[in-house]
């Protein structure tokens, strides 16, 4: 099938990830494949490659390519694992996680959002290993848990200890976390201890 923004995508790859450090070439081939423009509204189309978030509707965004690449490769997928992703939003996120490990559970407070992102998902993309739950995320989906990985793609002011607790042994999870002052955290599970990293500040919506 023709692919009329390939050669953007392409160049958001280079230009905007592989430029500014992103080395995980598993990461970069996923940004490669995903259609980011099938995940925009129609209005928004022609800035799908950007180097920036766009508005999705409903006061959410989709963000830039570079964070959903540095979240990513913060996650050190190996290909088998199962994700918990917190805001599905567009779909975006999820289809790269669904690129680069076995099964991803996403879970979205917004009705209208995660039935969008499951059109695109599913239907214009034929995924099937992304799972989709409407709920509250501090909630996370405790009926398959635990996990190996937890991405959330909005920001509570600090991790839900619900979240932590299906979070399997071994396991990290990436997330924004703060108030007006953000803050990109990676955590690890070892021991049943969690230990936390901080890595760079971030503008995300909040986590509702």
């Amino acid at each position: 099938m023709d692919d009329p923004f390939g050669e953007q995508r392409l160049r958001m790859v280079e230009l905007q990830l592989r430029a500014r450090g992103i080395r995980d070439e598993a990461v970069l081939r996923a940004m490669a494949r995903v259609p980011r423009h099938l995940f925009v509204p129609d209005h928004a189309r022609e800035s799908s490659y950007a180097d920036g978030p766009l508005p999705i509707g409903r006061g959410q965004t989709i963000s830039q390519p570079y964070i959903v690449a540095y979240m990513t490769e913060r996650l050190e997928l190996g290909g088998g694992e199962s994700v918990l992703e917190i805001g599905s939003g567009s779909g975006y996120q999820a289809a790269v996680l669904a690129e680069t490990a076995a099964r991803v559970y996403t879970v979205e407070a917004i009705p209208e959002l995660a039935a969008g992102a499951r059109s695109v998902l599913e239907g214009q993309l034929g995924y099937r290993n992304v799972f989709f739950r409407i709920g509250r995320g501090q909630e996370g989906w405790p009926e398959f848990a635990p996990f190996d990985r937890i991405l959330l793609t909005a920001a509570p002011t600090e991790f839900p200890p619900e979240l932590f607790a299906q979070l399997a042994e071994g396991g990290i999870a990436v997330a924004p976390v703060g108030g007006g002052d953000q803050r990109l955290v990676r955590y690890r599970k070892q021991g049943g201890t969690i230990h936390s990293e901080d890595l760079i500040g971030v503008i995300f919506v909040p986590l509702v």
